[in-house]
């Protein structure tokens, strides 16, 4: 197959790039307006108990958690009677806005206290977006009308913003410079690297020219997602990242053993026919290795989740085809001229026929001392790991935003100067018997657990099981037929184990009701983490074994699949390790430039997971697939490891770094999930292919010896018949590649006449 691809290719080469100039001009017209058609949401579980909650709130009492909080201040106190008036026509101008709703305030409330800051100079004002930004088609246009229009001083008020609703508005503004910054990062020092790798400019241009292709195409391909279902703004990151690294990785290998082949005597169309055969293949393999990783996400009932599977998987076959039908056809165009614009003069490409060099030593010195080197990076591996057994689990929250961000201001503002952590209250709905009785009775019973400041009801306000204050027209209408709701207001941080924890509690209380339904930021956290976690035995599943299977059907082994899955859980062992070290613990914060809350976010692991695994393995695959090209020529174990090793660390760790640079510009996000993100995965890249790659493969597969290539007979037999090989025999000449070699032989000819009797 990949020799006809390859046929093609150089006999239809200008009509491929014809088409995949269009195509790239469709991709980036109508991929650029992608960015309009992705939501902020997607952290819960469409069917969890916290949004069946918020749901019903809705549609039975038309209110909600607000999600939106302003925070006046005055000079002296909102309590004069300036300051006063000016805040009951602040929050009457709200209530008349259309796109809100259940908005109240300080004075709105008969000067409620929780709703005063314990100086005196502050008060809260609070309000509802309705809906939620997948069901509201205004909700961003509201975020942004609602910033515009009041914050700063408003009728001698100053006035700030925060809530739900704008910390993810800012949290998603502050990811679009980042982006930007980012690519501006790098793509110059991408370049740079890559000219240091070829030596020349035109080479370097390559790899910059596929992964452009790649983004685009991958715009493209969510652009018609978004027409089907609903994507994370988030995955765009992904998108960015991973179509240069990856674009870079697969350019590296082609390029190479384009010039590989070339440097051997191949013309130029032989060799970009043998490139197609043999780096080709490893690169479709590797990329399907890398999609099944990438796949897994999709088990998981966040869409946010599953929209890195969208993105990762669009981005990931584009690259492929651009490396595999658009790049063979610039070099059959480019042919010798790849080379050209040397910067460091012309590189030789290194050959099976050299002598020994860096890698090929590295290799030999770890296969004379396989055990004890193996023990020794198994146990620094490990030991790198043992953060990761004290992980505590969370979700975001307005300390994702770096310090001094005006959202995280209110957020901050309103912990420290409020006795009451109003904005952070959460409702608990109840259907059933809905009479004075039942409600006095379950409201009492929530107000008296702990960490449960006030709990308001239908029957009146209650601190710490005593009726404080009787019904008054603010929640007389929290009853219907049939059903009510409770408005819980606690004591603890909104994100955190304790708030988790009286969720659980009030969710366990014994009850005459008939359906308890608790929502809330922390009811939504603790949901998404159990439907998380539901999963990902599944998941591990899926990808352990189609990674297995994949393996096995290119190398016809046992061991070396499962090899490969050990060794990249035991990098990734390391990189989770760090992970919880720096961002959870805080090692490292004012360096980095962060916040450390004590918790590590659930879907960034989950996420770093299967990319980095993806990643790993398809390091792994070029590795493999070199050594067994040299073992199913020589026969000889160690001289096919060392020599594939020689072929490809260079390479390998050449992709490595590069695609480690993307992922660090990404580090420099000022959102702190993002920053994880970038430099989780740079760590577990760099990790992988030079500590694990160096050490762990040649010392592993020294020892299995010529049990790396074993398999049961039926097996074997399976394997020759379905199996894919990585390297087809050499290409026999076409006639044209033969006509070509009789011109070049007959001019030699004329120029020796001595040569035509000989």
């Amino acid at each position: 197959m990949f020799t006809t691809l390859g046929t093609f290719i150089v006999r239809r080469h200008r009509r491929v790039l014809i088409f995949s100039v269009v195509g790239l001009i469709i991709a980036g017209v109508l991929g650029g307006s992608v960015f309009s058609r992705l939501s902020t949401g997607g952290f819960e579980d469409p069917s969890a108990e916290s949004v069946a909650a918020r749901n019903l709130l809705e549609d039975e009492f038309q209110t909600g958690a607000p999600n939106v909080v302003f925070l006046l201040t005055a000079e002296t106190s909102v309590d004069s009677p300036e300051f006063a008036e000016a805040g009951q026509t602040f929050t009457a101008e709200l209530a008349a806005r259309s796109d809100l709703a259940n908005v109240a305030s300080y004075w709105s409330l008969g000067e409620a206290p929780p709703l005063r800051s314990i100086d005196g100079d502050k008060a809260l004002v609070l309000a509802r977006i309705p809906g939620d930004p997948d069901t509201n088609p205004d909700w961003d246009e509201t975020v942004q009308a609602l910033s515009t229009e009041y914050v700063g001083e408003w009728d001698g008020v100053d006035v700030e913003l925060g809530g739900v609703a704008e910390i993810f508005e800012r949290v998603g503004t502050t990811i679009e410079g980042d982006l930007a910054r980012a690519e501006a990062i790098a793509v110059p020092i991408t370049l740079v690297l890559l000219i240091g790798v070829f030596g020349g400019i035109v080479a370097a241009l390559l790899p910059v020219a596929v992964g452009i292709m790649a983004i685009l195409g991958a715009f493209f391909v969510l652009y018609l997602i978004t027409g089907v279902t609903d994507v994370s703004i988030f995955s765009i990151n992904l998108v960015t990242a991973l179509g240069l690294g990856l674009a870079i990785d697969y350019s590296l290998f082609i390029v190479s053993r384009f010039r590989e082949e070339l440097a051997r005597g191949l013309s130029v169309n032989a060799a970009v026919i043998r490139t197609v055969e043999t780096a080709g293949r490893t690169v479709a393999f590797s990329s399907f290795t890398v999609a099944v990783s990438l796949a897994a996400l999709l088990v998981f009932p966040l869409y946010f989740l599953r929209s890195f599977a969208f993105a990762g998987i669009g981005v990931l076959l584009v690259a492929m085809v651009a490396a595999l039908v658009t790049l063979p056809a610039i070099l059959t165009e480019l042919g010798e001229r790849v080379n050209s614009l040397q910067v460091f003069g012309r590189r030789r490409v290194a050959s099976t026929n050299d002598g020994p060099g860096f890698w090929h030593r590295v290799a030999t010195f770890v296969m004379a001392r396989p055990l004890p080197v193996a023990s020794v990076v198994i146990v620094f591996l490990l030991a790198l790991g043992v953060p990761f057994l004290n992980v505590q689990w969370g979700a975001a929250d307005h300390r994702v935003l770096p310090e001094g961000d005006p959202a995280r201001s209110v957020s901050e503002t309103i912990r420290t100067d409020f006795d009451s952590n109003e904005s952070g209250s959460f409702p608990v709905v109840v259907r059933g018997t809905i009479d004075d009785e039942t409600l006095t009775t379950h409201a009492t019973a929530l107000s008296q657990l702990d960490d449960v400041v006030r709990v308001d009801s239908a029957v009146g306000r209650f601190i710490g099981g005593v009726l404080v204050a009787p019904v008054d027209p603010s929640i007389a209408g929290m009853r219907s037929d049939g059903a009510a709701w409770f408005n819980v207001v606690p004591s603890v941080e909104t994100i955190s184990p304790e708030a988790e924890a009286l969720v659980r509690s009030t969710r366990t209380m014994p009850t005459s009701f008939d359906e308890v339904l608790v929502g809330g930021q922390a009811a939504e956290s603790l949901d998404s983490k159990d439907a998380i976690f539901a999963r990902i035995p599944l998941a591990a599943a899926l990808i352990g074994g189609s990674t297995f299977i994949l393996l096995f059907l290119m190398f016809g082994s046992l061991l070396v699949p499962a090899k490969a899955i050990v060794l990249n859980l035991l990098s990734l062992t390391a990189t989770f390790g760090a992970m919880v070290w720096v961002f959870q613990q805080g090692n490292g914060a004012g360096l980095l430039d962060f916040t450390a809350t004590g918790l590590t976010d659930v879907t960034t692991p989950i996420l770093m997971f299967c990319i980095a695994f993806g990643l790993s393995m398809d390091y792994e695959v070029f590795l493999l697939s070199r050594i067994k090209e040299e073992f199913d020529r020589t026969g000889d174990n160690d001289a096919a490891v060392a020599t594939g090793l020689e072929q490809t660390g260079r390479i390998v760790t050449a992709a490595a770094v590069l695609l480690a640079v993307t992922f660090i510009a990404f580090g420099t996000s000022q959102v702190t999930f993002i920053k994880l993100f970038g430099f989780g995965l740079a760590t577990a890249v760099l990790m992988d292919a030079t500590i694990v790659r160096a050490t762990l493969v040649p010392a592993l597969m020294k020892m299995a010896g010529s049990a790396n290539w074993w398999a049961p007979a039926p097996l074997r037999a399976f394997h020759d018949r379905f199996g894919i090989s990585e390297a087809g025999p050499e290409p026999e000449p076409s006639d044209d590649e033969l006509i070509e070699l009789f011109d070049e032989v007959r001019a030699l000819a004329l120029k020796d006449q001595n040569l035509v009797s000989n």
